[in-house]
């Protein structure tokens, strides 16, 4: 099986934001990674993979993990599916080296999110995302979350950076729709929705797909939605948003990878313990994700 990807689609539809797997001890669950990653391509369906972006815990992982979690998914995986590497820091110089180390681990591209509470101009992040796409030969997913990071990347500094050869795609969780419309009509980037529950929408305005969090357990069905949207089942695609929906906003009553690693730990999937400063789920959230996945049509701890 090959990788999908079209020119409207550089990274295929379904694309999820993989957790880190850890040792009961915290350590790095390299086999586990492995695991995880087929078990993401080849049974949930996914046309590519984050490694390393913030579902993955890269606050908390070093240079050598990500580099390890990397080569891993790679030698995995990267023969059907997309492997993007998430280099995004708020040291242009810090994420240069990780963008040339994803390279030579052989990612296919690159996840760069805004630079996170230095809060620079416009003008600053148009120099940070073009000295990153500018050090390697690897195709770029810009990452815009002004809730996490402080500052939005405005619609005219995304018009300049589409200007990119290698800027090709944009994972967007501001959810101005307005504008995103505005990019999708004229910029030439692709667009991939960065909030799960905002997908359909996303793909009426011109989005191609998704990065995924609730994916890791709801990808078929995910990807069913898109697909049905884009064959012109408008009808089909609602109906499955609307059986997705408890899902899509469950896994986030609190941070997304202390709900993913839980509900992958029900299923007997690697995942493990989260880093401090997260906290792995209380017995109240975990109920209370079983009721809402159960609501979207999984039963935890049922198996696969």
């Amino acid at each position: 099986m090959a990788r999908v990807s079209d020119a409207r689609r550089p990274f295929g539809r379904l694309i999820t934001a993989m957790v880190t797997p850890f040792h009961p001890d915290g350590s790095l669950d390299v086999e586990g990674a492995a695991r995880l990653a087929t078990y993401l391509v080849d049974e949930q369906g996914n046309d590519g993979l984050v490694v390393s972006g913030t579902t993955g815990e890269s606050p908390t992982t070093t240079d050598a993990e990500k580099d390890a979690l990397l080569r891993a998914v790679v030698e995995a995986v990267g023969d059907r599916a997309h492997v993007i590497a998430g280099v995004g820091t708020n040291d242009t110089h810090h994420s240069i080296e990780l963008a040339r180390a994803a390279e030579k681990a052989g990612a296919h591209g690159l996840l760069v999110v805004t630079p996170y509470y230095n809060r620079p101009p416009q003008s600053g992040l148009i120099r940070h995302f073009t000295a990153v796409a500018d050090a390697t030969s690897l195709p770029v997913m810009l990452y815009d979350i002004p809730a996490r990071t402080g500052t939005p990347i405005h619609t005219e500094t995304l018009f300049r950076l589409a200007e990119h050869e290698r800027i090709v795609a944009v994972k967007d969780a501001k959810g101005d729709i307005a504008e995103t419309s505005r990019l999708t009509r004229d910029s030439g980037l692709a667009f991939y929705s960065g909030d799960d529950k905002n997908t359909l929408p996303y793909l009426a305005v011109g989005a191609v797909g998704v990065v995924g969090v609730p994916t890791h357990l709801f990808g078929r069905q995910t990807k069913e939605m898109i697909l049905a949207f884009e064959s012109g089942d408008h009808e089909g695609a609602l109906r499955r948003h609307h059986e997705l929906l408890p899902a899509f906003l469950g896994f986030f009553r609190t941070q997304g990878v202390i709900l993913t690693k839980a509900a992958l730990r029900l299923q007997g999937l690697p995942a493990g313990p989260v880093r401090p400063p997260l906290v792995d789920a209380t017995e109240a959230e975990i109920e209370q994700l079983r009721a809402d996945c159960a609501q979207a049509g999984l039963t935890l701890g049922a198996g696969r």
